[in-house]
């Protein structure tokens, strides 16, 4: 069994909420008219990325008709799409809703939020609780969002799911962390490496466009410089979404910088052979692990090596 897999590189508009999510029902329609099984959409596709003190303008719930609308959209395929999420007890997360066939699975929600260079999430959002995954046409999916994908544990939590398709949606713009560091080359290596290593597709979906803080005033009041006369290099956002193969090769990339879309089929043929071939998680062990993290967080007197 193949799964036809489509990644929507966009450009959203900052806050705007409505627009982002016409443009993204029509996408999703587009994409079920050329027979994809599977929509993936950037970290807060619906919202943009620099939301900061108005995060909670564009929040929506599960129950919002927003949601319910994405969701029914998927009527025939299923999506992935980056949202601002309000939770009951008024919490907010950036969140990745997953809807299959017309209904809500669920959201998944940031776990690791930075809160270095121009990144501020952790003033603003919660952190979530869990790695998730869904089972979709034969195959096992864990979404995962931007950072968590730089903290290995979180994917490895995924494999310990049976995962078979990693889903990274992430907000990677150009200069975020100063000139000495590459976002570009990074995310290149850590999208290749988990794939390599755990033998599963990995779908990347960065967003473009640029961004620029909207309370960039002087203390008078007036804004220092327009938005188009802001040096943009920091808050540029560069693309180069990719599908990866599980032997950590890319099936297809697109351009840098500006909207795109992609396509792949992928096959579960493919995972199978990678694992025979190179079977790097034969004789994992997850019981192993969680033993090793009772013992580093509790000290509970499992003995030493050289005690037994």
């Amino acid at each position: 069994m193949t799964m036809k897999v489509c990644i929507y590189q966009t450009n959203p508009v900052l806050l705007g909420v409505k627009e982002n999510l016409e443009d993204t029902i029509e996408k999703i329609q587009a994409a079920k008219a050329k027979k994809a099984n599977l929509v993936v959409f950037p970290e807060l596709s619906l919202t943009g990325y620099f939301v900061r003190e108005r995060f909670h303008e564009a929040a929506l719930r599960m129950s919002s008709p927003e949601i319910q609308r994405l969701a029914k959209a998927t009527c025939g395929t299923a999506a992935v799409v980056g949202f601002i999420e309000e939770s009951q007890a008024m919490n907010f997360y950036n969140s990745a809703l997953v809807a299959v066939d017309g209904e809500i699975l669920f959201a998944y929600r940031k776990l690791n939020l930075p809160n270095y260079g121009v990144f501020e999430e952790r003033k603003i959002f919660s952190g979530g609780k869990h790695v998730r995954v869904f089972k979709y046409r034969g195959l096992t999916i864990a979404p995962f969002v931007c950072n968590d994908l730089w903290h290995p544990s979180l994917p490895y939590l995924g494999i310990t799911q049976k995962a078979d398709i990693f889903i990274t949606i992430f907000n990677s713009s150009q200069g975020s962390m100063g000139d000495e560091f590459s976002n570009i080359e990074s995310w290149n290596i850590i999208n290749r490496f988990y794939s390599r290593v755990f033998g599963v597709y990995n779908l990347c979906a960065n967003r473009v466009g640029c961004e620029a803080f909207e309370d960039m005033r002087s203390e008078e009041g007036a804004l220092l410089a327009e938005p188009s006369m802001v040096d943009d290099n920091p808050y540029r956002f560069w693309g180069g979404s990719e599908i990866i193969n599980p032997f950590g090769q890319p099936i297809v990339t697109a351009a840098l910088y500006d909207p795109d879309v992609i396509f792949a089929d992928l096959s579960r043929d493919l995972v199978r052979k990678k694992r025979i071939m190179l079977p790097y998680l034969r004789n994992d062990d997850p019981y192993f692990t969680h033993r090793e993290l009772g013992r580093i967080l509790y000290g509970k007197g499992i003995p030493e090596i050289d005690d037994v």
